[in-house]
């Protein structure tokens, strides 16, 4: 901290970034800025480790994100998928490298913090942010944003990151905006070790029968986590998919340990990702894949890159510096994470009319499967798949022309190893 501000720090501790939220996207960006020798402190309103609904499922590019000497607390390594087109048309396909890890939040996340707080950041947990202000009598200058707590308390920061989920209190502040909200389901179900067996290393993607959804079963050691997810505003059925689909899989008689819901909110393309010095990322910013709402990847993606911001508007001495950061900030979003969700928005669209046509593709053209195997493998990105193949480009506009429904595909054989 310069010796100019020395002494307006020291009548009240200024921080140099404060993050709000402490999951993948918050826990990465406290990480990212500590690393940078910045005093950083992590508010967090739960204790932790607490449970977040969640598959868990870990993709090549989550991998690639984490900190160095992150050891992954695996439950499963997956090596095979098994798709169905609403519980129809049931195949496996299989490949000799592992295609994803499976974890449990309440571990992955704690470890993320503790990694967050090796690096020098601190962390409060039990604190819940009420507002961020960044004028008005509680700023004592230009440079400070602050963070008021339920009680009143107030901190004072160089820098702010909103990392606090997909109801965020942060994201108001910022002005995010939201045009996919989607209602996810899930139950965590311990099974005996026949069942388990059964599903280990192996994991189940359904096409459901509402518009855009689809189920998942994904196996951690005595427990599968089984869910589904659909827009929002299709409650009863999403809750009627969900009850059938652990029906047909013949675990309706055993009892979840967990049962819960969660929404998840993607963002306008116009959306802002900062205000001032307070920037958002992850859930609090609407960053998730559009088709798949896979978020961790694009938690603990945006959340470094928030986190390396933050420090630079931390450094910033007047406004304009700090909104030339930001705005370097949002196009480092836009560049990458942005890329992937416009081709996840495009591929959602056609899946909500035409799910027979991923199902036939994704069991029966090998070029479908050697793509989902290279996405979760991290070896490419969706942007990056329609960017370099010119097929694929063509593929993709070929069926945002085509609007006619397509009827189930012809099942295939039940095996399929590459």
């Amino acid at each position: 901290m310069s010796s100019e501000n020395s002494s307006a720090d020291d009548v009240q501790q200024v921080w140099d970034v404060v993050v709000v939220g402490a999951g993948p996207a918050g826990a990465s960006a406290a990480y990212a800025a500590a690393v940078a020798g910045r005093r950083v402190l992590m508010l967090e309103k739960a204790e932790l480790p607490r449970y977040k609904t969640c598959g868990g499922g870990i993709i090549g590019p989550s991998r690639d994100s984490l900190p160095p000497g992150f050891e992954l607390p695996f439950r499963d390594r997956v090596h095979a998928v098994t798709f169905s087109n609403n519980g129809r048309f049931t195949r496996t396909r299989r490949s000799k490298q592992m295609l994803f890890g499976l974890i449990n939040r309440p571990e992955f996340d704690q470890q993320l913090v503790e990694h967050a707080q090796k690096a020098g950041a601190e962390v409060r947990t039990g604190v819940t942010v009420q507002r961020v202000e960044q004028h008005g009598s509680a700023v004592p200058d230009r440079r400070s944003v602050a963070v008021v707590l339920q009680g009143g308390e107030t901190l004072l920061a160089r820098a702010v990151v909103g990392a606090d989920g997909s109801a965020s209190r942060i994201g108001a502040h910022v002005g995010v905006k939201l045009d996919q909200v989607d209602l996810g389901l899930e139950a965590e179900i311990p099974v005996p070790e026949t069942v388990a067996e059964d599903w280990k290393g192996r994991v189940l993607i359904d096409w459901g029968p509402i518009p855009g959804s689809y189920g998942w079963v994904f196996p951690k050691g005595d427990t599968l986590t089984v869910g589904v997810i659909s827009a929002r505003g299709e409650g009863a059925a999403t809750k009627r998919y969900l009850e059938e689909f652990i029906g047909r899989l013949g675990l309706a008689g055993f009892d979840p340990s967990i049962s819960s819901g969660h929404l998840t909110r993607c963002r306008a393309d116009d959306s802002p990702l900062s205000r001032g010095r307070v920037l958002v990322c992850g859930d609090a910013a609407g960053l998730l894949e559009p088709w798949t709402r896979e978020g961790i990847s694009f938690a603990l993606r945006s959340g470094r890159l928030a986190g390396e911001w933050a420090v630079r508007i931390a450094e910033a001495h007047d406004a304009v510096d700090a909104r030339r950061q930001a705005l370097n900030y949002a196009f480092a979003i836009k560049a990458g994470l942005g890329v992937e969700m416009s081709v996840g928005k495009r591929l959602l669209t056609v899946f909500e009319r035409r799910p027979g046509l991923f199902h036939a593709a994704l069991t029966g053209l090998r070029p479908a499967w050697k793509a989902f195997m290279d996405i979760t493998r991290g070896s490419t990105s969706l942007g990056e798949l329609v960017r370099a193949h010119p097929m694929a480009q063509r593929a993709l506009t070929a069926m945002d022309r085509r609007q006619t429904p397509v009827g189930d595909p012809v099942p295939a054989g039940d095996e399929a190893t590459s």
